[in-house]
């Protein structure tokens, strides 16, 4: 394996190389055109910034507890990376750069199946006021329940490696992340998942190191615009073995007291590493350098 990952590390780099041969910076743009617009949001005025990166999940899943969630809405995760650190910690891995418009990891909406009455059994609250809040909700047709997958962290903590997602090796893509349930009479602050205790996705395009292995994808590589923009296609990005906590929040100050511990029972959290998957597929990935992008306006 430690040969294998040599050689598959140096052609990596020998791939990049050709693809990305380093050119003189050449100043910032407000926007970019053709195949570059995809990189409008690249901080690429951020001395940092090697590359862009902009890449669309458009299928897969997410389960949570007992819950599965598919992805039907695309998640877009963009901004820039910088260059692959040497330190044996860290080795081959790039830092995210957050998104100039500040939106690294899209708050794309996904619908619950079942909705609220697969959350909630307004007869089984006790306290008389919230259950006719919950009936109220029901009787309003407001059942509806999105999952949204958000950044739990700042961006930096977002760990990249380009040579493990096109090698089906070791971490793709490693992210802390929480998922916000909402609907009105969750209220607004309904989270699995907090900065103190996210959801730690550590995404691998190879397989996973489980008791229960799933398998990622690669996907397919293709250049575009002159060598200038790599481009990974139908990437299959996977994990199962992260743990979620307790649901927080649900309801608001005092009725989270009530509804906390019923979302908790009914989507099964907290739940340990192997019971949670999250599957990212049909995963399209654009990364070119910010010398390179900063050429088309």
């Amino acid at each position: 394996m430690g040969k294998q990952r040599k050689i598959a590390g140096g052609l990596s780099a020998a791939v990049l190389a050709v693809a990305f041969a380093a050119l003189t910076f050449a100043g910032s743009a407000s926007a970019f055109s053709g195949e570059f617009a995809a990189f409008n949001n690249c901080p690429t005025t951020n001395s940092s910034a090697w590359k862009c990166l902009h890449s669309v999940t458009n299928g897969g899943s997410v389960k949570l507890g007992k819950k599965l969630v598919p992805i039907v809405n695309p998640v877009t995760l963009e901004g820039g990376i910088t260059e692959e650190s040497e330190t044996e910690s860290e080795f081959g891995f790039s830092r995210m750069i957050a998104a100039k418009n500040g939106v690294t990891l899209s708050k794309t909406p996904q619908p619950v199946p079942g909705g609220l009455a697969g959350l909630v059994n307004c007869k089984e609250i006790s306290n008389i006021l919230v259950r006719i809040s919950c009936e109220v909700t029901f009787e309003n047709g407001l059942t509806g329940v999105n999952s949204t997958l958000e950044l739990a962290r700042p961006a930096s903590e977002i760990r990249v490696s380009q040579s493990n997602l096109v090698f089906e090796e070791g971490i793709a893509l490693e992210m802390p992340v929480r998922v916000h349930l909402e609907n009105p009479f969750l209220g607004s602050g309904c989270y699995v998942g907090s900065s103190s205790s996210p959801l730690q996705w550590k995404l691998t395009t190879g397989i996973t190191n489980s008791p229960t292995p799933i398998a990622g994808k690669g996907g397919e590589l293709t250049f575009t615009s002159n060598a200038e923009i790599l481009h990974v296609k139908g990437s299959s990005l996977v994990d199962n073995t992260w743990s979620a906590p307790h649901a927080s929040g649900c309801g608001g100050p005092i009725i989270e007291l009530i509804l906390d511990p019923i979302i908790d029972a009914t989507v099964g959290v907290p739940s340990a590493a192997g019971v949670n998957v999250a599957k990212l597929e049909k995963v399209n990935t654009d990364l070119a350098l910010v010398s390179q992008v900063v050429k088309h306006p």
